[in-house]
């Protein structure tokens, strides 16, 4: 094939794959100068050499040290050498990274240049707050200031792809890794799932401060039964398509590069080998040309699932779904050759895979330098500076969410008032880094102690009593976490040091080792003697400030219907006691809203804003015979959407530019918000819509606009939305993407479940 003609079909290839509701989707575009140089690559590759390129380990030695010495790491060296490893991971460091890549490109015969992976999940040293917290701000950009700051700074020590970031929707806080995710909606979901990715790459991948992403989990993990970790999901299409794939497609739109598969099965397959995701609807619908890594070992998996023999039969059902690269599974290397031999794989399918990593690897630019990234001077000087740590700070006051404030409790003085200080949480300074840290200094966040002293006029205003031990018996890194429920030494203390203060401001919530990856719990009531030294401190002082420090909603009845003033202060990172501190002394006015709703207890789980009427809804009326529970409510204990501020606020005025539109019109939507309150403050004006009659049936509310406003106190301002068709859209009963004629509700408010009503029809 000559090259001119090579040329021709890779320009009509781009043409064919580019969608018009897309056209910024780098996944949509192909650059023609790659393709021919991919192609001019592939046709002088082994077929192991092809292999290699699939293949993905983690760092077995200490790459700035002496050589290996154990077999297994002798051996992942001489594959290294030889050419034969396309990815690492676990490898960190300007000078790791450099040593690494040298190995490959000064011994191998084509020297294509390893692509260098990490979790690099909410910050590289520099810690933002956990995503659910940074999703409790509704502010996407602020999403991707954070994630540019990450890229900057793995970019930095080396570093060229993230696994990050994960969009799987979730309802059910028992799951350790919904403090991974942006929360319940699909909407709000999206618009985070975007933003990430957008911070993460930048406007130029190339660039030698931007990173590869990677959404994950590739699909429905955050829908596993009872919320335990790699377990099973057995849902619908309807469901997949309208509440799971939507922050998916979002992200592939915004050019995410990578995606991962998810450890859970649907319906019986395993996701890693999914044809109907990973080729009929990313690959295909969605026209992804980056590549599709599995999770750790998850190919290897399909044997313990019980889908595959061996490892020859998990290569051949993985990369025929449209996996492309095997991490950790130890299962492409020793079989696709033979199977390609064997004629049981075409090998096509292979240069696909291949070219698809291949195409990442240039357009990180590493065929040009692969050593650009490899720059100690930058990792010294990129890496925790105080701009960093300035955004962090500003991460971690947008993040908070003001739960309760009775009595106008909050916020504290500076001088003047007795504060007592009470919590091992509150003086800690690892916590706050959150699970998922990379490669976070241990310790080194500021203390939600620091962060009031450094705030208070006079330190002798402030009193701290530690309070019972939360963790016991061990280090607090070690699982399974045993909690301290026989040792009530501090307790007393707390409480004589509470009864004398005129405010109590109490830290409580989860070690930030019980969420995360395998940190599932049947349990979400605050653990240890936490609840008894709550109890005991409110019966002594009653004007208590909780700081809830935590990676998932907890049960908080008791404390929602006892203690005046809840603070959800989540796990914020490295400048956590700052930005709680600008917020208890006003310095900054919350305007936090919840991604995700709080329940009255764990028997609500799953649970969520957006669920179904069903035939028999509870409608208020003590019907025995509705969905209902008949020992607690239905509704949320604090629902999606919702946070309170320092001022108040009002909606008036709610108008629809027409109560019927035809399809392809537009509706516009005004409403009037006041700040009727006496200091400034923002807030987060939503837009809710139910679809009342569907070809399948429809959410009782569905989120599809919101905006965040500031206002002076007493001003007021006219907030606009416009709904377009596409926003009306829902996957039915036909199998379509599209809008149904019919009549819907609006309501714009503070939150899921108050705000001003009204109604149109689409004809």
């Amino acid at each position: 094939m000559t090259r001119k003609l090579l040329l021709l079909i890779v320009l009509g290839y781009a043409l064919f794959s580019c969608k018009p509701e897309s056209v910024s989707n780098s996944n949509s575009q192909l650059n023609p100068e790659i393709e021919t140089k991919i192609s001019d690559l592939l046709s002088q590759m082994t077929l192991d050499e092809k292999m290699g390129q699939l293949n993905q380990y983690t760092s077995q030695w200490e790459m700035t040290g002496p050589a290996p010495q154990g077999a297994s790491q002798q051996h992942l060296l001489d594959q290294i050498k030889s050419g034969l490893v396309g990815s690492m991971l676990n490898v960190t460091g300007a000078e790791a990274t450099r040593k690494t890549q040298t190995l490959a490109l000064e011994n191998s015969r084509l020297k294509i240049p390893m692509i260098f992976g990490y979790d690099v999940i909410h910050g590289y040293q520099t810690m933002f707050p956990i995503p659910l917290a940074e999703a409790s701000s509704w502010e996407p950009e602020l999403a991707r200031r954070s994630s540019r700051v990450a890229a900057i700074e793995s970019a930095a020590a080396g570093l060229h792809w993230t696994f990050a970031p994960m969009v799987d929707v979730s309802r059910d806080a028992r799951w350790g890794r919904v403090m991974e995710g942006s929360g319940e909606d699909p909407y709000l979901g999206s618009l985070f799932a975007a933003a990430r990715v957008k911070g993460f790459q930048g406007d130029d991948l190339s660039a030698n401060n931007t990173i590869a992403a990677c959404v994950k989990h590739f699909a429905a993990y955050g829908f596993i039964e009872a919320g335990r970790d790699y377990n099973t999901v057995d849902i619908s299409e309807n469901t997949l398509r309208n509440v799971i794939l939507p922050p998916f497609k979002a992200a592939a739109d915004a050019g995410a590069v990578t995606f991962m598969n998810a450890f859970n099965e649907i319906g019986g397959t395993p996701s890693t080998i999914n044809t109907h995701l990973l080729r009929d609807i990313l690959k295909g619908e969605w026209g992804f040309n980056g590549f599709v890594v599995s999770d750790w070992n998850s190919i290897g998996e399909l044997l313990i699932h019980g889908v595959a023999a061996d490892t020859k039969d998990a290569a051949k059902l993985a990369i025929k779904a449209g996996s492309d690269m095997d991490m950790e599974g130890y299962c492409f290397v020793p079989n696709l050759k033979t199977l390609v031999e064997e004629k049981a794989v075409d090998l096509s399918l292979i240069d696909d895979a291949v070219r698809r990593v291949l195409r990442v690897k240039f357009q990180l630019g590493l065929f040009d330098d692969p050593y650009k990234y490899c720059d100690e001077n930058k990792e010294k000087t990129l890496i925790l500076t105080p701009e960093n740590l300035q955004i962090a700070r500003e991460a971690a006051r947008k993040s908070i969410v003001l739960l309760k404030n009775e009595g106008r409790l909050l916020p504290l003085r500076k001088e003047g008032q007795k504060i007592a200080l009470i919590g091992e949480l509150a003086a800690d300074k690892d916590v706050p880094l959150g699970s998922w840290r990379a490669k976070a200094i241990t310790s080194s966040a500021i203390s939600l102690l620091e962060g009031m002293q450094h705030a208070m006029a006079s330190p002798t205003d402030l009193i701290f009593a530690k309070g019972p031990v939360f963790i016991s018996g061990q280090s607090k890194f070690n699982l399974p976490l045993e909690f301290n429920t026989t040792d009530r030494t501090g307790i007393a203390e707390a409480v004589k040091v509470a009864r004398n203060a005129d405010v109590v401001v109490l830290a409580l919530g989860e070690n930030c080792f019980q969420t995360g990856e395998g940190r599932s719990q049947t349990d979400i009531k605050l653990k240890g003697l936490q609840q008894e030294l709550l109890e005991a401190i409110c019966a002594v002082n009653k004007n208590v400030v909780v700081v809830l420090m935590n990676g998932r909603p907890l049960d908080l009845s008791w404390m929602a219907e006892n203690v005046p003033s809840i603070v959800e202060a989540w796990h914020l990172g490295s400048e956590s006691g700052n930005g709680i501190a600008d917020v208890l002394f006003g310095d900054y006015n919350p305007a936090g809203k919840l991604p995700v709703s709080f329940p009255r207890n764990v028997g609500q789980l799953p649970l969520y804003y957006n669920h179904k009427s069903t035939g028999r809804p509870n409608n208020g009326d003590n019907n025995v015979f509705s969905s209902h529970f008949t020992d607690a409510s239905n509704d949320a204990l604090f629902p999606f959407g919702y946070g309170l501020s320092y001022t108040t606020f009002a909606y008036s005025d709610l108008k629809l530019s027409s109560s019927e539109i035809s399809k392809g019109e537009k509706v516009q939507v005004s409403v009037t918000v006041k700040n009727t309150g006496l200091v400034a403050g923002q807030e987060v004006v939503q837009l809710y819509i139910r679809d009342l009659v569907g070809s399948t049936t429809r959410p009782v509310k569905e989120l599809k606009a919101f905006e965040k406003i500031s206002l002076e106190a007493g001003g007021s301002q006219v907030v606009n939305f416009e709904l377009t068709e596409n926003d009306l859209a829902f996957w039915g009963a036909d199998n379509q993407f599209r809008a149904e004629s019919g009549d819907f509700n609006l309501w714009v408010g503070p939150n899921s479940v108050e705000g001003l009503k009204t109604s149109f029809k689409l004809k």
